[in-house]
């Protein structure tokens, strides 16, 4: 209690006001900067998957790690202490996009630059990474590459599916393996798994149309390949 007394005596001295005003533009920059770094995040996202608590995070991150590098300063009893709190945290959310990742790093890193009073390095730093970043999403840079996809054919009983669907595959696929071979529907079908890499401009609809005319109008089912599963 008496240390707080003390802090308010201590408002009417210049230093310590001056040191408030850089921890209150410290603050404000960093949220200012998040808001961009979050901006250039919604127009960039390309994941199925998009949670505003997410953006939150990276503002509120952004804004509680400028504070921590103002409340470390120079002292480095007090950096090894917080570095010793911190170390209890764990993070159970996992990521879906691995940029995600460097979007919280991104906004750490605007946090500290600002909390360490390296306001111009921040902003251009902030406005540096965002243009690359927009630029990267605009070439579409490295997208070219084709996804392997994991395809599951359901076929009757009674159809040998050796070669059935060879001269299909040779036409709309680059590659594909059969990797699983089982029965379902009570042992009435068979379903195939095969890892697949589709032909460029090949359409998921146009290949699945092409297989139903095979395999007796019965599912196809494509999806993203996971090698857990």
């Amino acid at each position: 209690m008496n240390a707080f007394l003390e802090e308010l005596n201590n408002l009417s001295d210049m230093t310590t006001q001056s040191s408030i005003i850089e921890g209150f533009l410290a603050i404000l920059l960093s949220f200012v900067l998040s808001l961009i770094i979050t901006f250039v995040y919604q127009k960039t996202h390309k994941g199925a998957r998009y949670a505003q608590s997410f953006i939150h995070t990276i503002i509120i991150m952004s804004i509680v790690v400028s504070i921590i590098m103002i409340v470390i300063g120079n002292n480095i009893a007090v950096a090894f202490g917080l570095v010793g709190a911190f170390s209890i945290i764990r993070f159970r959310s996992a990521m879906s996009d691995p940029k995600d990742i460097a979007f919280i790093f991104f906004g750490m890193a605007a946090g500290i630059a600002s909390g360490l009073g390296f306001y111009l390095l921040a902003i251009l730093f902030t406005i540096t990474v965002s243009i690359i970043i927009y630029i990267l999403h605009l070439s579409d840079y490295g997208g070219g590459q084709s996804v392997q996809k994991r395809m599951r054919v359901t076929i009757p009983e009674n159809m040998h599916y050796e070669g059935v669907f060879e001269e299909t595959f040779d036409r709309y696929l680059d590659h594909y393996t059969l990797t699983t071979v089982e029965t379902t529907n009570l042992g009435t079908m068979y379903q195939l798994t095969y890892l697949i890499t589709t032909k460029e401009n090949v359409t998921d609809k146009e290949f699945i149309d092409a297989i139903r005319q095979l395999n007796a109008n019965l599912k196809v089912s494509i999806g993203i390949a996971n090698p857990d599963a």
